[in-house]
């Protein structure tokens, strides 16, 4: 396969393994009946054609667009700095046992923690700012790709590390050329976990905290009885769920070509 084709190709097969598209028809049939049965001028259960024109009304201010930036650009800083974090801290602690049991009880407590409980306590050292948004969102999304890298870190095969050995490499030489190739399936698992976790987690603090954001527009929706608004905008963020969950299929895919699992059989 030529370098001019191989892209393609790999493209086509990521697409090939997301899920049918037929799985949406259940949902289409239900709006369906939703606008036909339900009243029009209903508080509560709008019809959906008035979602539109929540979301319109929106773009038209301009309020949907600065929402919008704002919290993609949570969720974009956010996954990459968890992502950091988490491959760096779990990598030291799969490599030092020491560490691990140094760090282990401190690691489950902070774990174990949940993030709306830590949005006050943000709140009283960071104040209500972008900084305190970022804050939560890292140390919330970051425990999956760090136990999950710390765990493949730990599993790495005894005879890559006797090569390791043999080679007289450094530490650092052996997380460069045999941990983190060995952990990469795991922390993309971490990550993938991570994702949905971000933009949860930044439409949380966005709807507790009415920081600018697609949370603060649906709660200020809400507090005005816009319920097509909020409908709408809910519609919106499972789309632009969909959509990232499927880039980065696209980007998993690539990855592991380059960095494949491995296999290794005494």
């Amino acid at each position: 396969m030529s370098a001019r084709t191989a892209w393609p190709v790999l493209i086509a097969r990521s697409l090939a393994q997301l899920p049918s598209p037929l799985g949406l028809l259940p949902l289409i049939a239900a709006l369906i009946a939703w606008q036909l049965l339900a009243p029009p001028n209903s508080p509560y259960f709008p019809p959906p054609s008035s979602w539109w024109t929540g979301i319109a009304q929106s773009a038209a201010s301009g309020a949907l667009w600065r929402a919008g930036a704002a919290s993609l650009q949570t969720i974009v800083f956010g996954l990459l700095l968890a992502t950091a974090a988490g491959v760096t801290l779990g990598i030291l602690i799969g490599v030092s046992p020491r560490l691990a049991r140094a760090m282990g009880p401190l690691l489950e407590f902070c774990r174990a923690m949940p993030p709306p409980a830590i949005v006050p306590l943000a709140i009283l050292f960071l104040g209500y700012d972008e900084r305190m948004k970022l804050t939560i969102v890292v140390i919330s999304a970051m425990w999956p790709i760090l136990l999950n890298t710390a765990s493949a870190a730990q599993r790495v095969h005894p005879i890559l590390l006797d090569v390791a050995t043999a080679f007289r490499l450094t530490l650092l030489q052996r997380i460069r050329l045999i941990v983190f190739p060995s952990v990469m399936p795991s922390v993309l698992l971490g990550v993938r976990i991570a994702l949905p976790l971000c933009i949860v987690l930044t439409l949380l603090v966005e709807i507790l905290t009415s920081i600018e954001g697609v949370g603060a527009l649906m709660i200020a929706a809400q507090r005005n009885y816009q319920s097509g608004q909020v409908y709408g905008l809910l519609v919106l963020v499972g789309l632009f769920g969909f959509l990232i969950n499927t880039g980065f299929s696209i980007v998993q895919t690539i990855i592991l070509r380059r960095w494949p699992p491995r296999n290794i059989q005494a």
